[in-house]
C-alpha cells in the first residue's frame, strides 16, 4: 500500500528572466516500508522533491499525501505540527547543535510532541541504541568522529517514530569507510525497523543499497 504519493506535480522558480521546471507532472507511489534512491544531475529537483514531500514547500499543482494526508492542503501551522509528529530528516552536515550532549540533540524533536518525560527518555534511547551509540549518549558533537555525528543525526531523524525518512546526500561529507558504515546503518534501519526512506544521493554506490533507485532529468524520471 502506497505511504506516499505525487500526482502530477510540478514546481517552478524564476531566475532571473528564466523560468526553472525541477519538477515537470511527476507522479509517484512509494509503499510503506520502501527505501527508494533518488539519483539525477544538479539542479534537476532531487532536492526540491524531498522539500516537498516533508512539507517544506509547496507544489505549483498536483496533490502530495503521506500516510494519508494530503499535505498540500495543510495551513503552514498545521503542516509544521504535521512534520513535526511524522517526518525525520538526514542531513548532508549533521546540523547538530554544539553545546548540546547526543541524548540532547536527538530528544530535541521530541519536545515537539505530548510525551512524558519517561516515553521522551524511552525513545531518545531506543534510538541511540538503534545506531549503536549508546554509550556516546553524553558526549558533546566535537567529541565524536564525523560518522559518529551523523549517526547521531539518523536516530534524531527516527525518535519521533515518523512515517518516513528523508536524507539529503547523508554520506557526501564522509570518508569512503565512514559512508560504507553509514550505507550499512540505513539499510539495517529500513529492514528491521521498517522504516520508510526517500534518499537523495550523487553516488551510485549509495544508490544501490536501496530496494529502488530514480533517476530524475529535466523534471521527469527516466530510466537509470
Amino acid at each position: 500500500m502506497a505511504l506516499v504519493t505525487l500526482t502530477n506535480v510540478s514546481k517552478s522558480f524564476r531566475k532571473g528572466d528564466e523560468t526553472i521546471t525541477p519538477l515537470d507532472d511527476i507522479s509517484l507511489e512509494i509503499d510503506e516500508g520502501e527505501f527508494v534512491s533518488l539519483m539525477g544531475p544538479s539542479g534537476t529537483g532531487k532536492s526540491t522533491l524531498l522539500n516537498l514531500v516533508s512539507g517544506i514547500d509547496r507544489p505549483d499543482s498536483g496533490t502530495i499525501t503521506v500516510a494519508g494526508t494530503e499535505v498540500t492542503r495543510l495551513s503552514r501551522s498545521k503542516l509544521a505540527d504535521w512534520r513535526a509528529a511524522n517526518l525525520g530528516y538526514i542531513f548532508q552536515t549533521h546540523n547538530l547543535i554544539p553545546v548540546l550532549t547526543a541524548y540532547e540533540n536527538v530528544e530535541l524533536p521530541t519536545l515537539l510532541l505530548p510525551l512524558s518525560r519517561t516515553e521522551r527518555r524511552q525513545r531518545v534511547e531506543l534510538a541511540l541504541d538503534a545506531v549503536g551509540l549508546s554509550d556516546r549518549a553524553d558526549h558533546y558533537p566535537r567529541q565524536l568522529s564525523g560518522g559518529q555525528e551523523q549517526r547521531v543525526g539518523i536516530a534524531r531523524s527516527i525518535v519521533v517514530h515518523p512515517k518516513v525518512v528523508v536524507a539529503d546526500e547523508p554520506t557526501g561529507s564522509l570518508d569512503t569507510e565512514t559512508s560504507d558504515q553509514i550505507q550499512v546503518l540505513l539499510r539495517r534501519l529500513n529492514q528491521e525497523l521498517n522504516i520508510t526512506l526517500l534518499m537523495v544521493t550523487h553516488d551510485s554506490d549509495v544508490a544501490a543499497i536501496a530496494s529502488r533507485q530514480l533517476v530524475l532529468d529535466r523534471g521527469k524520471f527516466v530510466e537509470g
